[in-house]
């Protein structure tokens, strides 16, 4: 299907719009929609969070009467079923517009095309596409979850040039600069949970809330922590929500990280291990769209070797530590090259005095 030079505009506006909703739309995704009668926009809006109006109600309430023989772009297809809010597809019908345009089908199976059939059947001429590969990016994780069953995983990584996280020491504050480290904040605001090891709790005692991003909401903290290990002094058990994933069903330790605000789920493998990808499984059934991972190379390369890592967010600082010092990943050892994996960069460039690289597994 051809669009026009105004319906790539329009869609473009609501993308726009869609992502003012990057931090807090979580467990929803991050939608926009914007109306268009006579050349002119009548009405525009964005989904918020959970529980609120959707993109499609606030852009109608905004156009009032001038939404009828309007057409309506939005980056998501219409929901059509009773959630927390009315269905937007009814909300479209009542208000009489002519036209609607979706950026991407909806891949929750409550929708999945549903919605715009539905307007199909009221009349309303239908079309979808424009501008997909965007709007599918800007919510990658709800697909994931709704396509999967678990969330998409980022993990993140600082580094310096010759690809060391840290000293034998532990020390890794700080490999790269405060613009590289603000940037990285904002990757972790938009993420419904963060996720670190055992190690990391120990070696740097991190809080891993979000800082220097305005945000009404903290992720999800989520430590794997195999033998409940974690202090009970650790910065990451202060305020809330934090998981602790274990391995091993210890009543008494499990008792006190409670007692110090923490929720324990035992997700053993064979190997007496947390089972990553049950783990990631659970966090999709909670709601959880986006995993920011920040780990140590122990945890980073388990989460590679299981295949559970969909994008690498990689800072390279310019200087060198030595090869004696952490690496990125533990994986391994190849004995041909044929081995390797493939990825694929997705974007390059300089962050303050440090180079940002993000990159997908082939």
């Amino acid at each position: 299907m051809s669009f026009s030079a105004v319906d790539h505009g329009m869609m473009a506006r609501a993308l726009q719009l869609a992502e003012r909703g990057l931090w807090t739309t979580s467990p929803n995704p991050r939608v926009g929609c914007v109306l268009v009668r006579g050349g002119e926009i009548v009405g525009e809006g964005w989904h918020e969070r959970a529980g609120e109006p959707h993109a499609e109600v606030i852009a109608l309430r905004a156009a009032g009467d001038r939404a009828r023989g309007a057409t309506a772009y939005v980056t998501l297809e219409p929901c059509c079923h009773h959630g927390r809010t009315p269905p937007c597809a009814e909300a479209l019908i009542s208000a009489g517009v002519s036209r609607v345009v979706a950026a991407m089908s909806d891949p929750n199976p409550l929708v999945a095309g549903n919605g715009l059939a539905k307007l199909q059947a009221a009349g309303i001429v239908t079309a979808s596409g424009l501008l997909e590969d965007e709007a599918r990016e800007l919510n990658i994780g709800f697909v994931s979850r709704m396509t999967r069953g678990r969330p998409w995983l980022r993990l993140k990584i600082a580094a310096s040039l010759d690809g060391k996280t840290a000293l034998n020491n532990g020390v890794s504050q700080w490999v790269t600069g405060p613009e590289a480290r603000r940037d990285g904040q904002r990757w972790r605001a938009r993420a419904c949970a963060v996720l670190t090891g055992i190690g990391t709790v120990r070696d740097d005692d991190p809080q891993l809330t979000v800082r220097e991003v305005a945000t009404t909401r903290q992720p999800l903290r989520v430590v794997v922590d195999s033998r409940l290990q974690t202090p009970l002094t650790a910065r990451i058990l202060q305020g809330s929500p934090v998981l602790v994933a274990a391995a091993v069903d210890d009543e008494k330790r499990a008792n006190s990280l409670r007692a110090a605000g923490a929720e324990v789920a035992v997700l053993p493998n064979p190997h007496g291990k947390v089972y990553l990808k049950n783990l990631l499984e659970e966090l999709g059934r909670r709601g959880i769209n986006e995993v920011h991972a920040e780990a140590g190379f122990k945890l980073n390369g388990s989460l590679l070797r299981e295949g559970l890592v969909d994008e690498l967010l990689l800072y390279l600082a310019p200087c060198l530590i030595g090869h004696q010092a952490s690496g990125l990943f533990n994986l391994p050892e190849l004995t041909s090259l044929d081995g390797k994996r493939r990825l694929q960069i997705r974007d390059l460039r300089q962050v303050g005095e440090d180079v940002r690289l993000i990159a997908r597994l082939l």
